[in-house]
């Protein structure tokens, strides 16, 4: 049984992600962990041993934060009775990423799904600064679902890659259930100025082959100097339902998201991105 994790502010966007999450996973048999994490919105480490002064501001925020949670809870429960479902939620004063943590060594979650912004005046007590910051700092994969997106099927998985990734099934193994239940295609696409391979780029790229052995896999090379260019091209071209990522220092998203230059670039990202750490 899967154990997913869906962090909430209560906001459209976190609702979206929701309903995304719930529609992705109809056929599997899942635990939904609904999370919402209270923090200040200026805080440092002193929070976290709140003192006499603190108490009442703080029981204030825990007070919304539980009546917030069981309207939403009410509503999942009123809206979707799906018997592999079971729901239970989480209130905790704690940083986004810090909770996720915590959750993910305790083995109560597999993995996150969860909006890319959140409500007005709270994405930085939710997000840290935005959804990449969490992306960056937890340990577990991240399925961030863009403001509207709405679930229509998996059918094409877009995995953009310079092979400089020791790949290992166990990374990929819940990537690899969905893609399997619904059929779908995983299209591996790396670009490049020539159209040469390392042998390490060539071994990681046997290496994909053998991960996704019982999967639809095509590899496609595009000989171009921009990578999202290409991204955003092949996106078009191919009606893609995901964008797979893998984060590593080496690997495609820590240029792509994490380098101030093209931060802008990388969230017009307009489709569902997993990503998974290595």
């Amino acid at each position: 049984m899967k154990k997913i994790l869906l962090p909430t502010d209560f906001s459209d966007n976190s609702w979206n992600a929701i309903q995304y999450a719930l529609a992705l996973c109809k056929d599997q048999k899942c635990v939904f962990n609904f999370l919402h994490v209270y923090t200040p919105v200026i805080y440092d480490a002193g929070y976290f041993e709140v003192g006499a002064a603190q108490v009442g501001f703080v029981d204030v925020l825990k007070k919304t934060a539980e009546e917030n949670m069981e309207k939403l809870m009410e509503k999942v429960t009123s809206l979707y009775n799906n018997p592999n479902h079971v729901f239970s939620s989480i209130v905790s004063f704690n940083t986004i990423t810090n909770e996720i943590n915590e959750l993910y060594k305790g083995n109560v979650i597999d993995f996150v799904i969860m909006g890319t912004k959140g409500a007005s005046g709270l994405e930085k007590v939710l997000f840290g600064t935005n959804t990449v910051q969490v992306i960056k700092n937890v340990e577990c994969p991240v399925l961030a679902v863009p403001d509207n997106y709405k679930f229509t099927g998996l059918n094409e998985v877009l995995f953009p890659s310079d092979y400089e990734v020791d790949f290992q099934i166990i990374d990929f193994q819940y990537i690899i259930d969905f893609v399997t239940g619904y059929q779908a295609k995983v299209h591996s696409l790396h670009v490049s100025k020539e159209n040469l391979l390392s042998k390490t780029q060539e071994s990681n790229k046997d290496k994909l082959q053998r991960v996704f052995e019982n999967v639809n896999l095509d590899f496609h090379l595009k000989i171009n100097q921009s990578v999202t260019e290409e991204i955003s091209n092949f996106q078009s071209n191919n009606k893609i339902d995901l964008l797979l990522m893998v984060n590593n220092k080496k690997d495609l998203f820590e240029k792509l998201f994490l380098k101030s230059k093209v931060k802008q670039i990388g969230f017009q990202v307009k489709i569902p991105f997993l990503v998974i750490p290595a």
